[in-house]
This record gives C-alpha cells, sequence and structure tokens, in this order.
C-alpha cells in the first residue's frame, strides 16, 4: 500500500456500511448549486463533494462563469496546450465556485454532422480527438480538480439517445471511438461517465465488457465511474459491470417539489427534446436496492468497498479528502475547502478571446480579407447583437460579459459600420426551455431596446429587413455576414442548412454589395448554397463570450486565421452513415456499418464518387507556406522545413497522414492522420518541424492478435489537409519490426 492510499484505507475500516451507500448514490445540492453532490461523513472528517457542468465554461446554478469556445472550435486550432489552458482555467473556476469535480472533457468522435451535441465534442478523427482530450484532462488535473470525460462510449447521436443501441463492430470500436476514452486514461482522468445508449444491446452503465473488462482491467483505469444524470439502468447489472457512481441519486421530486413532466405535455420541437431525455422518476438504484442486492448475495461486498475506495481515492488525489493540508511555503495547514481558485479574470478574457481567435477558419478567401482599418463595413446578420455563447444544455455557460459582432466590429474598424439584421433573430435552443425548474426558461430573443443598445444607428431594429440589409450591405464596401445554427443537446438538427432565411440574406446582400464576407457560427457541418457568390468565409464556430472582438481581430488582421477544420464538410447527402438503418436507425438499432470509414475516411474510400466542399484539415492563412525537405528521422518521427514564404507572420498547422501498404490483408482508410504540429511562423522565418506520430499510426485492430503492424512499405503524407500533400516519404516496415 503506497502513502497516498493509506488515509482511504483507513477510512474503508471505518465507515459503516450505511456509509458507504451514502458515498456511492447522489443527492440533491443543498447549496443549490452544483450538477451532482454527495454529502460528507462527518464524523469522520470526510468532506461533502460537488459535480458541476463544464464542457465550454463552468456551469453552476445560478453563477457566472467565463464563457469559452466550444471543443470543436478548441480543436480546430489542432494545438493540445491550449486545450491543456482551457482545461486548467475551467478547473480554476469550478474552485472558485466551490466545485470539485468537472464534468469535461467530451470525447465522442462526431460520426454524422447532424448530431445536436458534435460542437461539445473535438473531432471525427480519433487522433485528433484524443491529443485534445488529453490535453484537457491534463489541465483540469494539474489545478487539482477532478476530469470527468464523456460519455463513454459510442455515443454518437441525440435522436432516441437514451434507448437506440449503436451496434458497432470490435474493429471499429477499437480503431476509432475507444482511443480518445483510452487516451483520457493514459493521460490520468480521474472519472469516466457512462453514455445513456447501449452499445450492442447492453445498456452502457450495464456494460461489463466496455466497463469492467476493457475500461478497468485492461487499461487500468484507477478512477470511479459515474452514470450520466438519471442513466442507470439497473442495480445488480450496473454495480458488477463497474459503474461506482449513480448521479443524481433521486429521483426528480424526491428531495424537492420539481416535478419531472411527461412527454405527452409536450409537442413539435419540445416534444423532440423530450425524446432525448431519460426518465427523471427512475433513480435511486444504488440507494436501498443496493442493500438489498448486497444482502441477497447478487452483488459482492467487496464491490461496494471497492465502489468507494475509488471515490475516495480521487478525492484524495485532488486535496478533497482531507480536512487540512500541509502549505510546503508556510508553517500552517492551509483547508483543503478553502481554495481561492479563480473566476473571470483577466487572463481568463484574454484565454477565451485568444482561443475563439485561434479557432476561427478560413474557408476562402479571394483577397477581400484582412480588411483595411479604414474599409466602410456593413454588419449584417440576425444575432449581430449576441455573443454565440454555445448550444443548449448542460454546457450553456453565462459569462459575467461578452461582446457581439456588431461591438466588436465597431470597437476595431476606423471607417464607417452599419448594421442591420435583415431577418428574425435565430432564437437558442435548450432543453432548459422544457425543463424550466433546471434554468430560468427565459425567452432567449432580443427585445428592440437591447439590438438599439448595440447599435445606436437604429438601423431595422424593431423589424428587420432583407431590403434593409440590402441598402447597407450597397452603401458599404465591404458587407460581413454573420450566420448561424441552432443547436442542443437532445436533439439531433433536421438539415445541414442554416435555419430561417438567412441564406435568402446572404443571397440578397451578395447580389447587392461589392465584395461580401460571410461569418458562420455553427456546431460542425453546415451547407453553402451561394459559396460561389461570397468574396470570403470564416467558420468561427461557438466562440463563446468574445465573440465579437475575437471575430473582428481575424477579420481586420490582428491574427491570423490559423484554425483548421477537425471535420469534414460536405453536401448532406454525401456523409456516411445516410442509411436510415446507419442513423438514427431502425427498432432503436443505429447499425454502424460503415465501419472505420467515417469522415474523410469515407470520403477517400474506393467507389464514393463524392468530394468534400472543405476537407478535413483545411484552412486558409494570410499567409503562404513552402514545405521541403521532408526525411524520416526514425519509425515514429517525420521532419520537414516549413518556410513562410509571405511578407506578414502567420501559423500553420503542418499535417501528416499515413497510407497503409498495397498488402494489407484487410481493407483500410486510403489514409489517416497520424500526427500534426501547430507552427508559428514570422515573415520569412524558416522552421524545421518534427512531427510525432501517434503510437497506433501504422497499426490496425485485429479480433485475435489485438493491435498489429502489418509488414510492408507505409507512405508518409505531409500535408495542409486530407486533400492538400505537400511532401511524401516512405517507411519501410519488416516483419521482424
Amino acid at each position: 500500500m503506497n502513502d497516498s492510499s493509506a488515509r482511504v484505507e483507513q477510512l474503508l475500516t471505518e465507515l459503516t456500511r450505511e456509509d458507504k451507500l451514502r458515498l456511492v448514490r447522489g443527492r440533491d445540492d443543498p447549496e443549490g448549486t452544483a450538477t451532482g453532490y454527495l454529502p460528507g461523513v462527518d464524523r469522520l472528517e470526510i468532506p461533502e463533494f460537488r459535480l458541476v457542468d463544464g464542457p465550454l465554461g463552468v456551469r453552476a446554478e445560478g453563477k457566472r462563469a467565463t464563457a469559452f469556445p466550444a471543443p470543436i472550435a478548441v480543436a480546430a486550432t489542432f494545438d493540445p496546450d491550449l486545450a491543456r489552458e482551457k482545461g486548467a482555467a475551467m478547473a480554476r473556476e469550478a474552485t472558485a465556485l466551490g466545485q470539485h469535480a468537472l464534468l469535461a472533457p467530451g470525447a465522442n468522435l462526431i460520426r454524422v454532422p447532424h448530431c445536436g451535441r458534435n460542437f461539445e465534442y473535438y473531432a471525427e478523427d480519433p487522433v485528433v480527438a484524443a491529443r485534445m482530450t488529453a490535453g484537457a484532462v491534463t489541465g483540469i488535473h494539474n489545478e487539482d480538480v477532478i476530469a470527468t470525460v464523456k460519455h463513454y462510449v459510442a455515443n454518437n447521436q441525440e435522436t432516441d439517445r437514451v434507448r437506440v443501441s449503436s451496434e458497432v463492430d470490435e474493429r471499429t470500436l477499437r480503431e476509432l471511438y475507444l482511443r480518445p476514452f483510452r487516451a483520457a486514461v493514459e493521460a490520468g482522468v480521474g472519472s469516466v461517465m457512462t453514455a445513456y445508449n447501449r452499445v450492442n444491446g447492453t445498456h452502457m452503465s450495464d456494460h461489463s465488457r466496455l466497463v469492467g473488462d476493457v475500461l478497468k482491467a485492461e487499461w487500468g483505469f484507477d478512477g470511479y465511474v459515474v452514470s450520466d444524470w438519471y442513466g442507470t439502468e439497473s442495480t445488480v447489472g450496473a454495480a458488477t459491470a463497474g459503474l461506482d457512481l449513480e448521479m443524481p441519486g433521486v429521483a426528480a421530486g424526491d428531495e424537492s417539489d420539481d416535478q419531472w413532466p411527461s412527454p405527452d405535455e409536450f409537442e413539435g420541437e419540445a416534444a423532440e427534446i423530450m425524446g432525448g431525455l431519460p426518465d427523471g422518476t427512475r433513480a435511486g438504484l444504488f440507494g436501498e436496492p443496493l442493500a438489498a442486492a448486497v444482502d441477497a448475495g447478487e452483488v459482492q461486498p467487496d464491490r461496494l468497498e471497492d465502489m468507494v475506495r475509488r471515490l475516495l481515492g480521487q478525492r484524495e488525489r485532488v486535496g478533497y479528502l482531507e480536512a487540512t493540508t500541509t502549505d510546503e511555503n508556510t508553517d500552517s495547514g492551509a483547508s483543503s475547502l478553502e481554495r481561492a481558485g479563480a473566476l473571470d479574470t483577466p487572463a481568463h478574457r484574454r484565454l477565451a478571446e485568444r482561443l475563439a481567435a485561434r479557432s476561427t477558419v478560413l474557408l476562402e478567401n479571394d483577397g477581400v480579407l484582412p480588411l483595411a482599418d479604414e474599409t466602410d463595413v456593413a454588419v449584417i446578420g440576425p444575432n449581430v447583437h449576441k455573443a454565440t455563447l454555445g448550444g443548449g444544455g448542460s454546457s450553456e455557460t453565462t459569462p459575467f460579459q461578452s461582446t457581439n459582432p456588431a461591438a466588436g466590429t465597431r470597437a476595431r474598424a476606423d471607417g464607417a459600420v452599419t448594421v442591420a439584421r435583415g431577418v428574425d433573430t435565430v432564437p437558442d435552443l435548450s432543453l432548459f426551455d422544457v425543463l424550466p425548474f433546471v434554468g430560468d426558461g427565459e425567452d432567449e430573443s432580443a427585445s428592440a431596446d437591447e439590438i438599439a443598445a448595440t447599435e445606436p444607428v437604429g438601423i431595422d431594429v424593431a423589424e428587420p429587413s432583407i431590403d434593409a440589409a440590402v441598402e447597407a450591405a450597397r452603401d458599404a464596401a465591404v458587407a460581413v455576414v454573420f450566420v448561424r445554427d441552432r443547436t442542443t443537446e437532445a436533439k439531433d438538427r433536421d438539415s445541414l442548412r442554416l435555419p430561417g432565411e438567412q441564406d435568402e440574406l446572404v443571397e440578397a446582400v451578395a447580389a447587392a454589395a461589392d465584395e461580401t464576407v460571410v461569418v458562420v457560427n455553427s456546431s460542425g457541418p453546415v451547407e453553402f448554397p451561394w459559396r460561389t457568390d461570397v468574396a470570403a468565409i470564416l467558420e468561427a464556430w461557438y466562440p463563446g463570450q468574445a465573440d465579437g472582438a475575437a471575430i473582428a481581430s481575424v477579420l481586420y488582421g490582428d491574427r491570423d486565421p490559423s484554425g483548421r477544420l477537425p471535420v469534414t464538410f460536405a453536401p448532406e447527402r454525401t456523409y456516411p452513415a445516410s442509411d436510415e438503418r446507419q442513423y438514427p436507425g431502425i427498432d432503436r438499432k443505429a447499425q454502424y456499418e460503415e465501419g472505420v470509414f467515417i469522415g474523410y475516411r469515407h470520403f477517400d474510400a474506393d467507389g464514393v464518387d463524392a468530394e468534400p466542399t472543405y476537407p478535413f484539415g483545411h484552412g486558409r492563412s494570410y499567409a503562404a507556406f513552402s514545405y521541403r525537405d521532408a526525411t524520416v528521422v526514425d519509425e515514429r518521427t517525420i521532419r520537414v522545413t516549413v518556410e513562410n514564404v509571405a511578407d506578414r507572420s502567420g501559423r500553420e498547422v503542418v499535417q501528416a497522414y499515413v497510407r497503409p501498404p498495397e498488402s494489407s490483408p484487410v481493407e483500410r482508410p486510403t489514409r489517416e492522420l497520424a500526427g500534426f504540429e501547430s507552427v508559428a511562423l514570422e515573415a520569412g522565418e524558416t522552421q524545421t518541424v518534427d512531427l510525432d506520430l501517434e503510437s497506433r499510426a501504422l497499426g490496425r485492430y485485429d479480433l485475435e492478435q489485438g493491435w498489429v503492424v502489418d509488414p510492408g512499405t507505409y507512405t508518409v503524407e505531409v500535408a495542409r489537409s486530407a486533400r492538400d500533400v505537400r511532401k511524401t516519404v516512405s517507411l519501410e516496415v519488416t516483419r521482424e519490426d
């Protein structure tokens, strides 16, 4: 027994069975701030414990926090260090708000572009998702908060998510969907949250093979496994499978006046959201039912002890088990429950803005960008008076301050800035509108007074019209049109087209303006029917509280648009999993028949006669880069020289893709991302870049042998995107290797 576990082992001898049962089942937070709460054991000085939502920023009930860009935006930076910085900042804010575990990051892959929760995830590619996940976990734990990676596993759609079974083969699980979770475990993650869905017929809370055998036994995960909220399916099945903590542990209404609504009360969009919500009346399965199961011999007493050991072990790891800790810099003990943390600090505000700018992807540019300072600009769009903070659901964050696109452009520009909405505000979409007792249920539509406050000129304030937007565009040198989608947890997007009349607005403005730039705020891929009619397109994702300031800095060239696409943009009909059997499924079964061929792997495959609109990894820069001298350093490293041949600084994302040997005994993707580096280069600067290939870059998963590397010649492509290869080198692998 190591010293760090001595306290835990002593407590296990002193805890009664009733105590242990209290520690594995959530309760309502008496302070009303936490998403999940565990009471303490006063006589043993075990403090209470709080878990809080946090993929985009801390969502403590009734509290404000920094609203950071969405995870998909962070992934677009292709910089795991930024994921680490964001994780650390969110952890500091969680501490400042009295929370001990952060329910983040999300590690599911983007399988279908419609998924309403894609903005909470990182990428369609497991290497990007794995490195970003590991970065976030490291950052959170560096600040002594427990990271909770979610939702384990194959949780790739919101439609019928609490009932659907992901029917997926072992190779696909191993090569794609499990890899980011394994990376989290290798990074030392303290907690794993099970998904609502089933995998191959078994609910994840009860999945003994994936939870007990793979996660805990094979990978050596020593933290605790927590259910998604109301996502515990059974008592005996979950306990024996490896679930350690039931959340929230009490049914809605058991400890408060909150009543779980009946699905029959809703229709339309609200009914769709209800279809993606679990049954809040089913909870308490780790309460008296677990005690009865132990008494009956259906659950062994040492399984209950293991649950508690895992929970207390992680709390001890981050200092939330001892009542006091010794500060090495002082002679006195400092209470571990009185850590200051940091909330809405200038550093966090700067990080939010830097992340938002770094994640912006320049999809198209015919030379109109960057804008000259004195350019007369028309800022147009239904939501230019609001910062795009994120999608709806458990990731919603309420910031202390935010900057909208109209205000951000006005603050940066030297030329005239006029504003016209053009069409009605695109309202936010949230499951909290369905469950008003969880949030405030307020209408998010902006009033005329709110809009006028951001636009003193008063153009198009009360009743927006496309005609007014066209007039503003015609009088300006450049029209910048801001468009957005609308998404929420518990509901998938119906279409990849922009909601409302936004496409018509862009087309009308583009026909009238000398130059038109479109800024897209979206959760993932959208369709651009007007793509060839505009001069430039920027994908800005859900940028958070710094929306306006960040996008203005990119539009005017203060920052390079250095983001790259972590997901393929393509026409809706061309994506994999487009058959109803595959998505959303038939008879509550979604068949993952596309196997490992998702995202760019699908578009590269033989027989797929479809071109992506913008490929994975794509993104332009205001600078220009030249590649040369690609060489093999060793079997894990490729070295390439990159030069900025422009007269201004910029940032390049250098990508390495591996093509397997032609002699491979199984069908493999044409190319797979194996490594990447984000590199800042001054004008005229040259750098030597070492691309470290991911440990399983050459491998494939074999059902009998596990991970194997086939002998033969592997081609490594050094590229700017999955479709823009600049250099190639060969790796020879013999059977002896």
